[in-house]
């Protein structure tokens, strides 16, 4: 067996040797650059997760079953943010798993992505009873983990959904109506507000508003 072995490392380092001058090695090196730059976003995202478990800044904890901290792809160039789990994320741990998420999930696939290109979540991430609107106390309180979401993850586009995660975001008061379809600026990254999915449900005329706001995202996305 170790003369095996001595023989298959020999061989490769033999290749190794001969497609250096091709730009192998630089390829092996960018590959490993590429694979510790994930790794590190997974573990940064995974320290922030701890302290949001371990957070007490506000009552939601104690009313709370499980954090909802986000999901996706640690590298999107896209990262959607709502208002706050509903009953059905506050179970599952999940954002977005009910009816309005799945309209999330139908929007997203439109734009010709899937769920697991793009990152999701929220401005709060503990569940408001009744699915009662968030506080300004508990946006702020919970607005630092959201900051330190998007600074590890530096998508190319935010889109807001609703107007608390857009008040959590741009830090404004005013109605969603009055700022959506209209670009904003976080640090370099393009913020867009629009309608909630779940708006949308109870308002399905509106749903055209937000494609076009989609479509103007899709365009920042390619340029």
């Amino acid at each position: 067996m170790n003369k095996e072995l001595s023989e298959i490392v020999k061989a490769l380092k033999n290749y190794i040797s001969m497609e250096k001058e091709s730009g192998l090695e630089e390829i092996l090196l960018k590959t490993f650059e590429t694979e510790s730059k994930f790794g590190d976003k997974a573990q940064s995202l995974s320290g922030i997760e701890k302290d949001v478990k371990k957070c007490r800044n506000c009552q939601l904890c104690k009313t709370r079953r499980n954090i909802v901290f986000g999901e996706g792809s640690n590298n999107a160039s896209i990262m959607f943010i709502g208002e706050a789990p509903g009953m059905e994320e506050d179970i599952q741990g999940r954002p977005f798993v009910g009816r309005a998420g799945q309209l999330l999930t139908k929007i997203i696939e439109a734009m010709g992505l899937r769920r697991q290109d793009v990152y999701i979540a929220n401005s709060l991430k503990c569940r408001p009873p009744n699915n009662r609107t968030p506080t300004a106390l508990e946006i702020s309180a919970c607005r630092n983990f959201l900051l330190k979401q998007i600074d590890i993850i530096k998508p190319k586009v935010i889109c807001c959904l609703g107007k608390p995660a857009a008040s959590a975001m741009l830090m404004i008061d005013l109605p969603i109506g009055k700022v959506r379809g209209k670009f904003y600026d976080y640090n370099g990254i393009k913020v867009m507000p629009t309608f909630h999915p779940a708006y949308l449900l109870r308002n399905p005329s509106e749903k055209k508003l937000v494609w076009e706001d989609m479509k103007k995202i899709m365009g920042a996305l390619r340029k």
